[in-house]
């Protein structure tokens, strides 16, 4: 199910990601999600897509996601 709004991710993505952060996840998980119409793990390609796509900008530290230097 793709996502229109960072207001429809998932809660805990919400509170855990900075706000660019969730426009990549939401942009690299509907553009997999499309990629993938017809396999069966389709949501689940879709949702490795979009964590690996924010682990190029992001990093995650003990105190949250920061952006990569």
């Amino acid at each position: 199910m793709p996502y229109e709004t960072n207001a429809d991710l998932p809660e805990n993505l919400q509170r855990l990601l900075p706000s660019h952060a969730q426009d990549i996840f939401r942009a690299a998980f509907n553009r997999a999600f499309a990629d993938h119409e017809g396999d069966p793990r389709q949501e689940e390609a879709a949702h490795r897509i979009a964590w690996a796509a924010v682990k190029r900008s992001y990093v995650r530290t003990e105190r949250g996601w920061r952006p990569r230097d």
